[in-house]
């Protein structure tokens, strides 16, 4: 009588069994272990629920593939467990997850140990035949793969367990990789933020790093606060260089006749040489601008205060001209447009 018991289902013809059809179940049982070396893919969740298949008796069945790619008509919304049968089968498999609802499967034969493939990957595991308890091992917790260099797009491991002392030779490139701990060329690589170490770039948000570590190292004992620091957000140039522009007042030029003083002289100084005369005109300034006049000539200029009211600083007497002593400096800082103070060398 013929049995089935071997790990890939074949069928096991008995002494004086079969006369005559040696030469059939023998093809089949070649095609079947050609099978068992291929690929396959299967729909085992046609409902939202836990699934078994079984590996058929001397006949194909995709659960037989070393590469079995498992599918779901049914979209899976929790994970979901899939039992190989028989529960006495020992072999090597590639298990992928190509379920539909991006979830999670669990490959089980027994009551043993079970593996997890998450939606989209690939695990290699063992199934241990032991009958009852039988379980399912990921031979991947445990492999040990040769050097080799490339390309990885994405590189994942899901593994919970402890890598200490593992060594990768010639990776090649890897796009994405959650490092925690360890060092890579001797760099400490902090548990879940980067520790010290040399780095050949910096950046931030995408934009390089380009001060020294001599120039960031004047930065060492800085004690300021974020509020502090975000004071200098926007500051494009020399700071220092900034600061002295400021200490100093900037000429108009020089002029030599009838001058009608313009928005552009705020916080400039204008000088009046060769009998020149200055107007103050209305409506054009606005509150807190400040004019500086300077009479560089030998005699006094007059300053016409075209503007609504003008005073001398100290009085309260709207004036319609001012005199600038020779050699006088004079400070004309505006109210508003129509209101200005004069203070300086006048009368």
């Amino acid at each position: 009588m013929a049995t089935y018991t071997n790990n890939l289902r074949l069928k096991e013809i008995a002494t004086g069994d079969e006369s005559g059809t040696w030469g059939v179940t023998t093809n089949t049982n070649l095609d079947l272990i050609a099978d068992s070396l291929g690929y396959n893919t299967q729909d085992c969740f046609s409902s939202d629920a836990d699934a078994a298949t079984t590996v058929a008796d001397g006949s194909p069945d995709p659960a037989r593939a070393m590469y079995f790619k498992v599918t779901s008509s049914a979209t899976l919304t929790d994970t979901r467990t899939l039992t190989i049968a028989p529960n006495t089968v020992s072999r090597v498999m590639f298990i992928e997850n190509a379920t539909t609802g991006s979830q999670s499967i669990a490959i089980s034969q027994g009551s043993g140990a079970n593996v997890t493939v998450a939606n989209g990957s690939s695990k290699l595991v063992y199934l241990d035949g032991a009958g009852a308890t039988a379980a399912v091992i990921d031979i991947s917790t445990s492999l040990s793969l040769a050097s080799t260099s490339g390309s990885f797009a994405n590189l994942t491991v899901t593994s919970t367990g402890n890598f200490s002392g593992a060594t990768i030779s010639n990776l090649g490139t890897v796009t994405t990789a959650d490092i925690n701990g360890g060092t890579i060329d001797g760099t400490a690589i902090g548990s879940s933020s980067a520790s010290t170490g040399n780095f050949s770039t910096l950046s931030i948000g995408g934009v390089a790093i380009t001060s020294t570590a001599a120039e960031l190292n004047k930065l060492d004992g800085v004690t300021a606060t974020t509020t502090e620091l975000n004071y200098t957000d926007g500051v494009t140039s020399n700071i220092q260089t900034q600061i002295d522009t400021l200490s100093t007042i900037p000429a108009v030029g020089t002029q030599t006749g009838s001058y009608t003083l313009t928005t552009a002289d705020t916080g400039k100084y204008v000088q009046v040489g060769s009998g020149g005369s200055i107007t103050i005109p209305n409506n054009t300034f606005s509150e807190g601008d400040v004019v500086n006049v300077f009479n560089n000539t030998t005699g006094d200029i007059t300053i016409t205060c075209s503007i609504t009211t003008a005073y001398i600083s100290g009085t309260d007497t709207d004036v319609a001209t001012v005199t600038l002593a020779t050699r006088g400096l004079c400070s004309i800082f505006f109210i508003s447009g129509t209101v200005c103070v004069i203070a300086g060398a006048i009368s």
